[in-house]
């Protein structure tokens, strides 16, 4: 059973995903949460902006975990990667365009306006670039291109989320999975000739 504090947090989670910083609430999050209103300032004294940094940071490291997981069920990077991206698009899909892109909002909304959030945001793009370099080194890639690579793909992804939340389809997560999927095989190709 989560604690009063982890199910404050989880909500939260939830709310920045579907609806981003500005237009998430405390009221709401309490409510949502079945939270007393008491326990909300007992565990973030410092308000929306201490709550928001943690459930960013949650958010990324359960981004991680999932990015990690879904690549580890195969081994060849061009193929676990594709795969990954179009299992993003069934999920927003199975989510009715609610979710997926955790972070985005929340950077976008506050990057200028909270270096707490900026900060916290970068960290978790960090996270996940480097699961995805981690998979392309093993996959065969020098440290340097794979970090290049991993970028690469989280901004596309990040892209392709935003089209289909947006377009209320997952096509552009599957095109997005296509043509990643090209693009690696052809730079692993690359790659193994430079090597």
């Amino acid at each position: 059973m989560s604690s009063t504090r982890d199910q404050i947090i989880e909500t939260t989670c939830i709310l920045l995903e579907a609806q981003g910083y500005h237009a998430t609430g405390l009221n709401q999050i309490i409510a949502k949460s079945g939270s007393p209103k008491g326990s909300l300032y007992y565990y973030f004294p410092q308000g929306k902006e201490e709550l928001t940094a943690e459930a960013i940071a949650r958010s990324g490291r359960i981004v991680e975990r999932n990015i990690r997981a879904g690549l580890a069920n195969n081994k060849e990077p061009a193929e676990a990667i594709a795969n990954f991206v179009r299992s993003i698009a069934q999920a927003v899909e199975s989510s009715s365009f609610s979710a997926g892109g955790p972070l985005t909002t929340v950077a976008l909304e506050t990057v200028n306006s909270s270096e707490r959030l900026n900060l916290v945001c970068r960290e978790a793009y960090g996270w996940l670039r480097d699961a995805f370099a981690e998979k392309l080194v093993a996959g065969g890639y020098t440290p340097e291109r794979a970090t290049r690579l991993a970028t690469f793909i989280v901004s596309v992804i990040e892209g392709g989320i935003i089209l289909s939340r947006t377009n209320h389809s997952g096509d552009p997560l599957r095109h997005v999975a296509d043509e990643l999927g090209d693009y690696l095989r052809a730079a692993s190709n690359t790659e193994t000739r430079v090597q």
